[in-house]
Formats: C-alpha cells, sequence, structure tokens
C-alpha cells in the first residue's frame, strides 16, 4: 500500500515547522503540529529529520474511533510487543517467552508498525508456542497509537503489554494473572511509581501503586473497555503510562505492583535511539501534557500530601 501524497498546503505546514524548530520556537512548531493533525497527517521527528504521514490506523479509522471492546475473552491472557526496529531485542524476547512459556491459555499479538526488517522471517526462526496474531501496518504509528491497535485486537481477559528490552527468564504470567485475583484490581506490572504531589514519581514497592511502568503493564479487558486505550497525542512513550494509569483508575480501579518478576531489563531502545536534547523536550512535552488532565487530581494520589499540593 502506496501513502497517498501530501498536498501542497500540508508541504507548505512542515517547511514552516521545520524552519520554527531550527530557530527552537517550540511553541510555534506545537502549534503548526496540531494544523497537521487537524488536516490529517502526522508528523514524527528523528535524529534523520521530520518524516510526514496520514493519520490512519486500523481498517481506516484511528484506534480512538474505532468501537469499543463489547466481545468476551477468547483466551486469558494476551502478551502484545511492538515490532518496529531492532530486531535482536524481539528475537531475545521471543526466545525468552518460548523457553518459558504461561502455563494458561494464551496468545502473541505482534503489531508489526511497519517494521524495518524481515518480521515474517523473524517469527518464523522462533516461535512462541501460541497462536500468533499478527497486525501489520504500512505506515508507522506513534506510539500509543501502536499499542492501542494491538489492545483492541488482543482477545485475552488481560492483555500485558511487553517493551521489547524485556528477556523473560522464567514465568512472568502467572505472577500477574495472581494480582487480578481481586475484582477491583484492574492494572498490574512488575514495575511501579507513586507520587506525594504529582510531580516527582518515585519507584514504590510491591503493593498498590499510582501507576505502572509502561515495560511490563497488565490490564483487565473491562478496565480497558472502560478507557478504551491510550491518548493518541502520546505519540512518544514517556509518560503515556502514567497518563493510562489515572485514567484507568478515575474509572474506579486499582494498580497494584508485583513482587519482581523473572524478566531481565536491557537497554530501552525507545530511550537510547533518541537524541538527547529531542527525548528530553518529549519528555516534558508528555509531562505537560498529563500534567493538564491529571495536575489537579491528589485524590488520585496515594501517598498525597497537603501541603506539598497546595504549595504547588
Amino acid at each position: 500500500m502506496t501513502d497517498p501524497q501530501p498536498p501542497e498546503e500540508v508541504r507548505r505546514l512542515v517547511d514552516q515547522r521545520t524552519t520554527a524548530r531550527s530557530a527552537r520556537d517550540w511553541a510555534k512548531a506545537d502549534a503548526i503540529r496540531h494544523e497537521l493533525a487537524a488536516l490529517g497527517w502526522e508528523v514524527q521527528d528523528s535524529v534523520e529529520g521530520t518524516s510526514l504521514r496520514p493519520i490512519l490506523a486500523h481498517a481506516g479509522t484511528r484506534p480512538d474511533e474505532r468501537e469499543p471492546l463489547t466481545d468476551e475473552p477468547s483466551v486469558e491472557v494476551s502478551l502484545q510487543v511492538v515490532a518496529e526496529d531492532h530486531p535482536d531485542d524481539l528475537h531475545r524476547l521471543l526466545e525468552g517467552l518460548s523457553a518459558h512459556p504461561p502455563s494458561v491459555a494464551w496468545e502473541l499479538v505482534v503489531v508489526a508498525n511497519a517494521p524495518s526488517y524481515d518480521l515474517d522471517r523473524l517469527l518464523a526462526d522462533v516461535a512462541p508456542g501460541a497462536e500468533t496474531q499478527v497486525i501489520r501496518r504500512d505506515e508507522r504509528l506513534g506510539w500509543a497509537d501502536s499499542r492501542t491497535l494491538g489492545l483492541r485486537e488482543s482477545r485475552g481477559e488481560i492483555t500485558i503489554l511487553l517493551d521489547s528490552s524485556l528477556e523473560p527468564v522464567g514465568d512472568f504470567v502467572a505472577p500477574l494473572l495472581a494480582a487480578f485475583a481481586e475484582p477491583d484490581v484492574g492494572l498490574a506490572g512488575g514495575w511501579g511509581v507513586r507520587s506525594r504531589n504529582g510531580r516527582q514519581f518515585d519507584e514504590a514497592p510491591p503493593g498498590e501503586v499510582d501507576a505502572i511502568e509502561g515495560y511490563c503493564l497488565a490490564v483487565r479487558r473491562d478496565a480497558l473497555r472502560a478507557v478504551g486505550g491510550f491518548d493518541r497525542r502520546f505519540q512518544f512513550y514517556r509518560n503515556a503510562d502514567l497518563d493510562f494509569s489515572f485514567a484507568v483508575r478515575d474509572a474506579g480501579w486499582r494498580a497494584v505492583r508485583t513482587a519482581p518478576l523473572p524478566l531481565e531489563r536491557h537497554e530501552h531502545r525507545g530511550w537510547a535511539s533518541v537524541p538527547e536534547a529531542e527525548r528530553d523536550r518529549l519528555s516534558r512535552r508528555n509531562f505537560y501534557r498529563f500534567l493538564d488532565r491529571w495536575g489537579r487530581r491528589p485524590d488520585l494520589l496515594l501517598d498525597a500530601s497537603i501541603d506539598e499540593v497546595q504549595a504547588r
């Protein structure tokens, strides 16, 4: 499938945005990004420059415009991973999963987000040991859209989002499922954070948390129905997990960090592959977006300090 060529108006706006970015006029650059989105086009910035693609998702719609999940789950667990770049990372994760598969009925959901390598060959080389559903994209989506697309296509009662930087060294699914034994738990994961003021989030011990980190994030199907997915404006991954966690908890669910899971963490490409100045800028923008939505909700902070909240 060949992407349509952008019209002259869109190309002109992209040129203006490039000029604004060169002048470090981030406010103007972001304003132009919104203009482009309104026209149906999405820009992605990298060290190589700016790319442009139409805002599309699955079956001609954006993930947040699709019908909400109404079907019943057909497997106990869906494991979701996104394939983009760095095939060795995905190969390592799948090898670990093959050696330590879940002991329940499960599926593997791979969002082929315009991968830069032969995904079919990789999957043929390392069979995960379960039915594999590949959702193919010819144009690359932002982080939130790619994850939401996989969530909407999953068939599990619990869906576990995995970053390809992880390497399974044991059965990590069983302790995650155990966290959902309590019916009001909507999110669980191996890493979680808490905050006293909604500005500074710190790693939390096992137990109830403010948010689950996206390296390994499990969500109950009913909780996913309640929120629909990730906010598509989070095209970069940082703080999208905070926003999603707060949305799920605002819908009445609890988030629980498990005891340490048998998962080894390797270099996180989403962080390491982006130039420092750019990833800092994208991280700040995402955090401001989070604060704009949740910054005045101290009721969602388990450790809220009234003094700290009022001093903000």
